[in-house]
């Protein structure tokens, strides 16, 4: 067997794009989330985002993070991971808010948040090799993310990180469309521009 045989082969049996789907996940929970802080839903409608959370953010984008292993993309693979497992708590969190006969102090979320800060500024250093449009959106993340975490460790208002999560969802949906557009065509539709940096 000659390498090209074997360089086919590998190709062959690799996963679809999964990232498409991920954000996706993202771009849903994202939304559901932020319609929450910026006041849109409140009471039962709270209680009704757990499972677009938990299934959309969380499933979804961990079935993507799962993929992006297999394709060895360490990028996708981590990002898709992190904020799977993020949104898994956020849905246990509001669960526990909602149903659990237990007091706690919220801003223990708060400092879950900064962890998640943290790993996402990373994650945007990283998104600077990738293209223009994921760096976007994980710049607004950032913001958004920090807007909760004042919320929940300081009182402040949540409107900030609401309004960008749901630019998020936007961003995100747009990014969907990108790579399936462009997929399926077999060229650019939809861009999502060069990589900031090149190194």
């Amino acid at each position: 067997m000659t390498e090209n045989d074997k360089s086919s082969q590998t190709t062959a049996i690799l996963p679809a794009e999964p990232a498409a789907l991920g954000l996706t996940g993202l771009a849903v929970a994202a939304l559901v989330i932020g319609s929450g802080y910026v006041g849109i839903t409140s009471g039962i409608d709270k209680v009704l985002m757990i499972p677009w959370i938990l299934f959309f953010g969380g499933c979804t984008q961990l079935i993507a993070g799962i993929m992006d292993f297999k394709r060895n993309n360490i990028f996708g693979a981590t990002v898709f991971t992190i904020y799977a497992m993020a949104m898994l708590a956020i849905s246990l969190t509001l669960f526990f808010i909602t149903f659990g006969n237990v007091t706690f102090d919220i801003a223990h979320y708060g400092y879950g948040l900064i962890a998640i800060l943290t790993f996402t500024l990373i994650a945007t250093i990283a998104s600077m090799m990738a293209n223009k449009v994921l760096f976007i959106i994980l710049v607004v993340v950032d913001i958004a993310v920090v807007g909760l975490i004042l919320h929940y460790l300081t009182g402040a208002p949540a409107l900030i990180g609401g309004i960008f999560l749901i630019l998020t969802s936007v961003l995100s949906f747009y990014a969907v469309a990108s790579i399936l557009l462009n997929s399926m065509a077999k060229k650019t539709i939809l861009p999502m521009g060069d990589p900031f940096w090149k190194p």
